[in-house]
């Protein structure tokens, strides 16, 4: 951690040519990763990362660096080189700093760096065990790996405010390959958490989390092509969610919204959604995978309601793309590391629950998919047009749950989903992943209940639904 005199001479010296806002980021972070393949431990590594991210402002205009070199000559060079973009008088000097104080949501009984290699191999080798005991010629291969991470933060502003924060998270992981004749299908199942290792023995279980990617890739193994063409889609709760996140979430990050490229600018207030859809990003939700006490510039983390009953209420908005807006931040300014420039970006991300029964939604659908969760796809934030491919997927025939499907893809438009939502469920999840984007790849829950789309284009080479 710098001292608050360097600090107070680094920011000075980038405010030197006319800036009317700079900003130290520092970081000193550690992480450790196990991994165990076919039963044997492969890979293990710690990696560290410290080092120091300078950003200048003025009006809308925006320039970073970074450095390893923590020397007070390091950082005056950067902050010299950085500076020469603007050209202009000082209008600004900091002469103090205040510390801003934030509440500690996220507690570590037990901080991963205690943790013995012997005790992490033993954790993952619950689930490996497990699928090795299950003695299936179809499993060609299977991974297990835990990953944590210790993070420090302190940052310094022009404002006169500093802050810092430690963060703790984890994730164990479960990937499995199937094959036979017929093809191969893969299963995956990662559960993470800011909380210590007692969350991995208390709320997912190791072996559950290892035979439910087993059984995700045996069923899909076993699969049907997906038919194609219009159709009601139900969505999963939980990892149902990726694709709120992708097709809606983003083009709501201030970062796209500012400049106009987001198919959501300009519609504050209006109705974009079903009257029975809001929409939160919420990052105050103790020992949650996304949540953050206080974001990369200082501001509180907060829960935003971002849809309201369909009507768009607000964005996710970071101090810098807020100038454009015309609004302050919002607590949503977040980094993968002091690489990386910070932008307004996603926490915990859901649609909130509705009043429906999951099983009400399944009965209630006489012909249609049934998407339990996502591998993956692509969005434009600009139109919010997308394409998911789904990684567990189920055929609905007359209210029930019928055979399962592979292949299945869906295609359209973030914007047209939202109003074609009909039946909200009362069974909101979470999920964890991680979100890549301008400023890194970043944790990031996406979730919701289980919803139902009374229409959605279905790309499959199974023909026509019947």
């Amino acid at each position: 951690m710098l001292s608050k005199k360097l600090a107070i001479e680094v920011l000075n010296k980038m405010l030197e040519t006319g800036a009317d806002y700079s900003e130290i980021f520092f970081e000193d972070s550690i992480g450790t990763g196990i991994t165990i393949e076919n039963g044997k431990v492969s890979t293990s590594s710690t990696g560290i990362t410290s080092g120091v991210g300078l950003r200048i402002l003025k009006e809308n205009r925006c320039v970073y660096g970074y450095t390893s070199d923590l020397t007070k000559k390091g950082l005056m060079s950067l902050a010299d080189s950085l500076n020469k973009s603007f050209n202009g008088e000082r209008i600004l000097t900091v002469d103090h700093l205040d510390l801003i104080k934030a509440p500690n949501r996220n507690p570590i009984k037990r901080s991963y760096k205690t943790l013995t290699q012997e005790e992490k191999i033993a954790l993952i080798r619950e689930g490996t065990n497990a699928i090795e005991e299950l003695k299936d010629p179809r499993i060609v291969r299977y991974i297990g790996s835990f990953g944590s991470n210790y993070r420090f933060v302190a940052v310094y502003n022009s404002k006169g405010k500093w802050f810092k924060k430690e963060t703790e998270f984890a994730r164990l992981a479960y990937s499995v390959v199937v094959a036979d004749e017929t093809g191969m299908e893969t299963g995956f199942e990662g559960p993470g958490c800011q909380d210590d290792i007692s969350y991995f023995r208390n709320k997912v279980k190791p072996r559950e989390s290892a035979l439910k990617a087993v059984d995700t890739a045996l069923l899909m193994l076993s699969a049907k092509e997906c038919p194609s063409g219009k159709m009601p889609v139900v969505i999963g709760n939980g990892w149902g969610g990726v694709l709120f996140h992708e097709a809606c979430g983003h083009p709501l990050e201030a970062s796209a919204v500012s400049r106009g490229l987001s198919c959501f600018a300009g519609k504050e207030g209006e109705m974009i959604a079903s009257p029975i859809v809001t929409a939160v990003d919420d990052s105050t939700i103790p020992n949650a995978w996304g949540s953050i006490d206080i974001d990369d510039e200082g501001n509180l983390g907060t829960k935003r309601v971002l849809i309201k009953d369909g009507k768009l209420v607000n964005f996710m908005i970071d101090d810098f793309n807020g100038r454009r807006m015309g609004k302050e931040g919002n607590g949503s300014c977040r980094r993968q590391n002091y690489k990386y420039c910070p932008t307004s970006r996603m926490s915990n991300t859901y649609i909130d629950n509705g009043k429906s029964n999951p099983e009400d939604i399944i009965k209630a659908t006489k012909l249609g998919l049934y998407a339990v969760s996502f591998n993956g796809g692509s969005v434009d934030p600009t139109t919010g047009e997308f394409n998911f491919g789904c990684s567990e997927a189920y055929i609905i025939r007359d209210g029930k749950i019928a055979e399962p499907v592979k292949g299945a893809t869906l295609i359209g438009k973030g914007e047209d989903i939202l109003k074609k939502i009909d039946m909200v469920g009362n069974d909101l999840a979470l999920a964890q992943g991680m979100c890549g984007a301008a400023s890194g790849s970043i944790r990031t829950n996406v979730g919701q209940p289980t919803i139902r789309v009374s229409e959605i284009l279905v790309g499959g080479r199974g023909g026509e639904l019947k």
